[in-house]
């Protein structure tokens, strides 16, 4: 088949070049703008569902962190405030140097 349409393309070598790329240009265009779309919703990417650990759908009212409260490390409640290890009212880099 390929064969075929190099043979069928005119104008020489440039010309087979140049039909060549208008032909697979205007294919992917076809399937970017037309096939793809059109077979986007029967496809199956966006079925996500989120389970538990025993494959049940989550409820609500068996998540810890419901209740507006975070659990934090080993189920205990952090509260407001987060614990970083870094300060994080200054810039701890040093300053760029002149020669940079």
């Amino acid at each position: 088949m390929y064969g075929w349409i190099w043979r069928k393309l005119p104008f020489g070598i440039p010309g087979k070049l140049i039909g060549s790329l208008l032909i697979t240009a205007s294919l992917l265009a076809l399937f970017w703008y037309v096939i793809f779309p059109w077979a986007e919703p029967l496809l199956p990417f966006d079925d996500v569902q989120v389970t538990q650990e025993n494959g049940v759908p989550g409820d609500p009212a068996g998540d810890p962190g419901v209740d507006g409260e975070d659990p934090g490390v080993d189920g205990e409640p952090s509260g407001d405030e987060h614990e970083l290890p870094y300060d994080t009212d200054r810039n701890n880099t040093p300053p760029p140097s002149p020669t940079r």
